[in-house]
């Protein structure tokens, strides 16, 4: 059988009904006798009709509290499971031809739908790595990321009045235009920038970046130069990381890169200088990343889950065109999630609980649950 969470009403006894009833009545007259010229009666509080707690308690009533409605969670219908798997999903370029690193268009729009209508989506990649899943109870957070800051991600051009607009071909556009026709798609979505004027037409620059951020979606690192960590020193590897952090602090000297996309998938040979990915500093300036992100191949693991690392994120390509996807691209996973062979997170609806079916709670780290309430049920048979 399924355990049922209930939640009981609160009830106010009948003697202190009456006795609430009666200090009604009364402040009733008295406001009544004060009122002049129509004016409501207000308390020394500055508020219009409402008393303060310590008021209210001084003539006998007690604070108002918001009652409590019962609720039941049908976890029979929802089937919540947060220690499933996440997919984190890498474009690069957004353009016309398909390409191993080109997805066009129109088949960004078609995985977007696709995304939709399967139950997926979209959250911030930081809010992935700090357990902060907002996403709707019984639906299935997705990250999306696009890396190399290329021109054909953010795109200005000019229409007929000579008036500077978004190309609606280009990824952010893509985007908007999703999350306007399906508003329950959020619009989240994480790109990852070098220091080689990004997202193209260096007299934008400013206002790309700006632009990104006041939407809410996030800026990433992706090295100074595109580097291949592998031939990389310590030194080589803080200065490409706060290349980045240098250049976005003079466009948004408020805003914090903090997450990392490595170039080619690449770490240093040397595991000892893999701290250095994490944090560092040059030339005075410092930096501390929450997320690294790898090249990738499958769905990784919730971030409740005890063997969730946020410096080794795993990521998919979101193509089905196998020649270069071998197997493990979006549809892949998506097709292995509808018939069940890997479990995918859904959502309970509540940032503040994780909720697993019972047979998935040992799977989960209490310090990464953190100060959040754990549910577990029993999945019927």
């Amino acid at each position: 059988m399924t355990k049922q969470h209930r939640f009981k009403q609160t009830l106010v006894p009948p003697v202190l009904f009456v006795f609430l009833l009666l200090n009604v009545i009364l402040l009733m007259g008295y406001g009544l006798a004060g009122c002049t010229n129509g004016s409501n009666f207000i308390q020394s509080t500055g508020q219009s009709g409402e008393l303060s707690g310590d008021q209210s308690e001084e003539q006998g009533m007690a604070p108002s509290e918001s009652p409590v409605v019962e609720t039941e969670i049908d976890f029979t219908k929802i089937k919540p499971n947060e220690a499933g798997r996440i997919m984190v999903l890498m474009y690069h370029g957004i353009s016309e031809p398909e390409a191993e690193w080109v997805r066009t268009p129109d088949n960004l729009r078609k995985d977007l739908q696709v995304l939709y209508d399967q139950g997926y989506r979209p959250i911030s990649l930081k809010d992935y790595v700090s357990g902060n899943i907002t996403t709707e109870a019984g639906y299935t957070p997705v990250v999306l990321t696009f890396d190399d800051g290329l021109q054909n991600n953010f795109e200005l051009i000019k229409n007929a009045q000579g008036e500077w607009e978004l190309n609606p071909n280009c990824a952010v556009a893509i985007l908007e235009e999703f999350h306007r026709e399906h508003p329950d798609f959020p619009l989240e979505a994480t790109f990852f920038i070098n220091n080689n004027t990004p997202f193209g037409q260096p007299e934008h620059v400013a206002y790309k970046l700006q632009y990104i951020v006041d939407k809410g979606m996030d800026l990433g690192n992706h090295t100074n130069t595109h580097v291949n960590f592998s031939t990389a020193d310590a030194s080589r590897i803080q200065k490409e990381i706060v290349g980045v952090v240098k250049m976005v602090g003079e466009y948004l000297p408020d805003y914090e890169i903090n997450t990392l996309a490595l170039p080619f998938g690449s770490r240093p040979k040397d595991k000892e200088l893999y701290t250095y990915l994490e944090q560092g500093s040059y030339e005075g300036t410092s930096y501390k990343n929450i997320a690294i992100l790898n090249v990738g191949w499958d769905p990784d693991k919730s971030p409740y889950h005890q063997d969730f690392n946020p410096f080794a994120i795993h990521r998919i390509r979101a193509s089905e065109i196998q020649k270069y996807v071998q197997h493990v691209g979006m549809y892949d996973w998506l097709e292995k999630f509808d018939k069940g062979s890997l479990t995918r997170f859904v959502s309970d609806g509540d940032a503040d609980t994780v909720t697993v079916p019972e047979d998935y709670k040992e799977q989960l780290a209490e310090q990464k649950i953190g100060k959040r309430t754990l549910k577990t049920y029993e999945l019927e048979e």
